[in-house]
């Protein structure tokens, strides 16, 4: 069961959990799909993306769980990163995560992701 992750504000994954299922963000909108990482990404997304912001979420998402409408594609550096076109349904996640800041501005991952 591999997983990916995406990086949340809180306010916007709570509006997700409202409504049974998350869009993306505005970022994903506008591309047309929902970004993701793998555990081997996510750190380096996370520098990239966000360096000092707060009331962020990790959430943890079963790949297998999503079917057809994820796709691994290439992007940064080529790597293959997964990409959902379609809504994330609430049933493919596996944990929501704090994502506190730590004292250099970047983020704090919980145990079992690469750092």
């Amino acid at each position: 069961m591999p997983l990916i992750y995406k990086i949340c504000p809180r306010a916007l994954w709570r509006e997700a959990e409202a409504a049974g299922r998350f869009d993306g963000a505005p970022v994903d909108r506008a591309d047309g799909f929902i970004h993701f990482s793998t555990a081997a990404q996510v750190t380096e997304t996370a520098a990239r993306h966000f360096h000092g912001a707060t009331d962020l979420l990790l959430v943890a998402v079963e790949a297998d769980a999503l079917g057809a409408a994820l796709r691994f594609e290439p992007s940064r550096g080529g790597d293959l990163f997964p990409h959902l076109y379609g809504a994330l349904p609430l049933s493919a996640v596996r944990s929501v995560d704090d994502l506190p800041l730590g004292a250099e501005g970047g983020h704090v991952f919980p145990a079992g992701i690469p750092a």
